[in-house]
Parts: C-alpha cells; sequence; structure tokens
C-alpha cells in the first residue's frame, strides 16, 4: 500500500495545531499549576492495605481533614497474586509526619471506617533537597539524551546536512515532551518518576522513526537530485508512512490493553505510565511524519534563499 499525501505542502496547518495545543498547556499550567509528586518536592508517603470496597470520595476528604487541609495525593492498586487492595497516600512538601499523628489518622481510620480494615504498611519521608536533586538529575539525563541524538544524526546523515537534520529532529523531540507534559497537566496527574520514564521512552520511539524518514530522505537525495527539497521529503515521507503508522498502531493497541486492565483493577501507577505513553506514542509519529521532516524542508529553503541573496549581492555591485 502507498501513500501520496502532501504533508510537507501543508505544513502551516501542523505548526499551527502544535503550537495551539503548546500555547494550551502553558496557558492550563499558569492558570492552575503543576501537580509534582514527592519525588520532586520531597514529603512523605504513606501506604495503607484495605479490605472490601472502600468509599474513595468520603476516604480523601476525611485524610485531608485529618492532615489539617494538606494537599495530597491518592494512588490505588490491589496485588492481584494475594488479592490485597493498597491505597498510597503522597503528601508533597510535608516534611516527617510525626508519630502522634500517625496514631490519630489510624484512630479515625479505625472508626470511620472499620469494615474496611485499614491496616499501615508503611511510612516513607523524601528530604525536599534530594527530591530537588533527583528532579536536576532527570532533566539532566533527558538533555544528555538530546545531545547524544543530535551527535548520532550529525554523524550518520552528513549527505544531507546532519547538523540541522539532528537539531530539527530534536525540536520535534521537545514536541512530544511537551505533549506528554501536557497529558499530565491537563489530566492533573502529578509530575513523578512516570513521568521521565515516559519522556525516556517516547524519545526512544519517535527519534526510531524520525531516522527512518531521514535514511529516505539521504537516498532519494541521491536518486533524485533535480527534485526540490519539498518533493523529496514528501515523497520520503509517504515512503514511510505506512511502516510507521503500523509500528506505532500495534504498540498503541499493547499499551491500550495495559490501560484496560489497569483501569479494571484500579492500578493507578500503571494506568498513569500507560496513558500518556499512548498520547507520546501518537505524538511521537505525528511528530516524525508532520514536524520534523517539514520543519528540516524550512531550514533547507532558508538557507538556499540566503545563498541565493548571497551570490546575487556581487553580481549587483558590478552594475553599479
Amino acid at each position: 500500500m502507498k501513500s501520496n499525501m502532501n504533508i510537507v505542502g501543508k505544513r502551516k496547518i501542523f505548526f499551527t495545531i502544535s503550537l495551539a495545543i503548546v500555547a494550551v498547556t502553558i496557558l492550563v499550567s499558569v492558570i492552575f499549576g503543576v501537580k509534582r509528586d514527592i519525588q520532586f518536592t520531597g514529603g512523605a508517603i504513606i501506604t495503607y492495605s484495605y479490605q472490601g470496597e472502600l468509599d474513595k470520595s468520603s476516604f480523601e476528604s476525611e485524610m485531608k481533614a485529618a492532615l489539617d487541609g494538606q494537599h495530597l495525593n491518592l494512588q490505588y492498586s490491589q496485588n492481584s497474586a494475594t488479592g490485597k487492595q493498597n491505597v498510597v497516600i503522597s503528601l508533597p512538601n510535608s516534611g516527617t509526619i510525626s508519630i502522634d499523628k500517625v496514631s490519630s489518622i489510624q484512630s479515625m481510620l479505625d472508626e470511620k471506617f472499620a469494615a474496611n480494615e485499614l491496616t499501615q504498611e508503611s511510612i516513607d519521608s523524601v528530604d525536599p533537597t534530594m527530591g530537588g536533586e533527583f528532579f536536576l538529575k532527570c532533566i539532566a539525563a533527558v538533555v544528555f539524551a538530546a545531545v547524544l541524538m543530535i551527535l548520532f544524526i550529525a554523524l550518520r546523515f552528513r549527505k544531507i546536512g546532519g547538523w540541522s537534520a539532528g537539531v530539527m529532529a530534536v525540536v520535534a523531540l521537545l514536541h512530544d515532551v511537551v505533549m506528554v507534559f501536557a497529558v499530565f497537566t491537563l489530566c492533573r496527574i502529578p509530575l513523578n518518576d512516570n513521568f521521565i520514564a515516559v519522556v525516556l521512552t517516547i524519545l526512544g520511539y519517535s527519534i526510531n522513526d524520525t531516522i527512518v524518514i531521514y535514511d529516505r530522505i539521504r537516498e532519494n537525495t541521491q536518486l533524485h537530485r533535480s527534485m526540490p527539497v519539498a518533493e523529496r521529503v514528501n515523497l520520503s515521507i509517504n515512503q514511510s508512512f505506512v511502516r510507521t503508522m503500523n509500528t506505532t498502531i500495534t504498540t498503541v493497541m499493547a499499551m491500550s490493553v495495559v490501560c484496560i486492565v489497569a483501569l479494571i483493577f484500579n492500578v493507578t501507577t500503571i494506568l498513569t505510565f500507560a496513558f500518556p505513553m499512548i498520547v507520546g506514542m501518537i505524538s511521537g509519529v505525528y511528530s516524525s511524519l508532520c514536524i520534523s521532516g517539514p520543519l528540516w524542508v524550512v531550514w533547507q529553503e532558508h538557507k538556499a534563499k540566503k545563498k541565493a541573496e548571497a551570490a546575487k549581492a556581487p553580481k549587483a555591485k558590478k552594475k553599479k
């Protein structure tokens, strides 16, 4: 099956869509703020096991009251092997919780949720300084990965202007990072280690699709030297389209099954990884097909225009 779409010709539409999503994400982040889990802010984590059906809204309101209205994040999970149900309570920026406070919370739970037999399994604290250091290390890991990708593409695709290809690929990857960030922000999912795991995974998927397209561009540059850059890139994208879509659809279907299972068993930790992954994969194939190649065309056309203007300048001086 062959694709014959004018993706490069409609690049302004794709750029506008991406910029609109980025603008909405920034707006929501400014208005509502960005939720961060204790891995990045420091705080405390309390894990309880329980029996039966827990009234989640009532449990959350009672816990907030017991913690003097402090902000908290709840994650529910179930051990399929033992059948034990757990609720993990994250308290960002809380510091250490006193023994008296823990005891008073347990007394409240025993009184108001006696049927659920809530039992404290563990309590851990993360120092705010350590949370900040962890966040910086995660950012450094993403930046380091991006630099390595630019170097790899610059060396491998020297014949088509390796550095420009590498930079445009990383711009497309930044687009994917923003899309993943948008999912966490719009769905009010706290940023945690799942966010970093999703970002690094998506970077790998997306750059792989982009490299396949760049490989086609390199081949078509040798085969069709007289063809305009925009047509050559559009041909390369169409040649890679079916392969890229098939790979992404297969992976998205697999991750969708994971999402459904996580919903059935109420495993929040897996759901907050799998759902952003699905969105990130869709964004990755979109950026590979509709952003990186067309961006590279814009760069090449700009460079050709500057070169033509520079060539005309000496001739204009001679005429004077």
